[in-house]
């Protein structure tokens, strides 16, 4: 689990209502037809705005602000170096079984090419055309939440307009625009509320997130072109860590 995510959720919904206690109850922010325009319009405009699956697959990705990285990089390249000491002692062949045992089906599946015998330059291109789908598949779900970020607060004016609208048609009874007010200014709460906690940080969080997995698989991708050439382990591992940022560089290059 991503404490930073959880806390920052929890801490950041915590002094929202503590404010709204120190002005009143709750109940005075509650407002069933402000919910549903808000929710149900930007729900509705995400639908308009994206395929189906596309929107479902966004919420599904969603769980990925929620969880922390598997692998660090120095991990990956200590991985790839045990493999190339490996292969350098008994051939590529021996990779089959770490193909089998790897738990990442990128790394699984570039491996079982290189023990196949594939040419380096498919294995390059097959590998790093797989990456720029998942970029794509990445930005997709990104798009969304930041459409929910971007339809939220729309969605809050447009029901604010509709309150106002209908508070001007009743001007009869001057004591009944206050609260009048009240109900229409809530809407764009609700507007901000969702677009501000959920989804523009959820759709900052995922491209974080993609950016750590996409260079993490690149690491793998030139780790196994380097294998599958025969270069020193050692060289491969300082090659890798040049790639990266001195914190997360692998410091016992073997």
């Amino acid at each position: 689990m991503d404490l930073a995510t959880v806390g920052g959720l929890v801490a950041c919904i915590g002094l929202i209502l503590s404010a709204m206690l120190m002005g009143g109850s709750l109940g005075m922010y509650i407002d069933v037809p402000s919910i549903c325009i808000v929710l149900g319009g930007t729900t509705a405009a995400l639908f308009i705005g994206f395929p189906g699956g596309q929107v479902v697959g966004a919420m599904k990705a969603a769980k990925n602000a929620f969880v922390a990285a598997k692998d660090s990089p120095d991990e990956t390249i200590k991985l790839l170096s045990e493999l190339s000491n490996r292969a350098r002692r008994e051939g590529l062949l021996s990779l089959e079984s770490a193909a089998e045992e790897a738990t990442d089906d990128f790394l699984s599946r570039g491996l079982r090419m290189v023990v196949d015998g594939h040419e380096a330059a498919a294995i390059e291109e097959v590998l790093f055309g797989e990456l720029d789908k998942i970029t794509e598949r990445h930005k997709t779900a990104i798009g969304v939440w930041d459409g929910m970020g971007a339809y939220g607060p729309a969605m809050g004016m447009i029901g604010t307009l509709i309150g106002l609208v209908q508070m001007l048609q009743n001007m009869s009874d001057p004591t009944a625009i206050g609260p009048a007010m009240a109900v229409a200014l809530l809407t764009t709460f609700y507007g901000s509320l969702l677009a501000n906690i959920v989804g523009i940080p959820i759709a900052n969080k995922l491209k974080v997130r993609s950016g750590l997995e996409i260079a993490s698989k690149e690491l793998v991708a030139q780790g196994l072109l380097s294998i599958l050439a025969g270069e020193n382990p050692r060289f491969m591992v300082e090659r890798l860590n040049a790639s990266l940022a001195p914190k997360d560089r692998l410091q016992d290059a073997a």
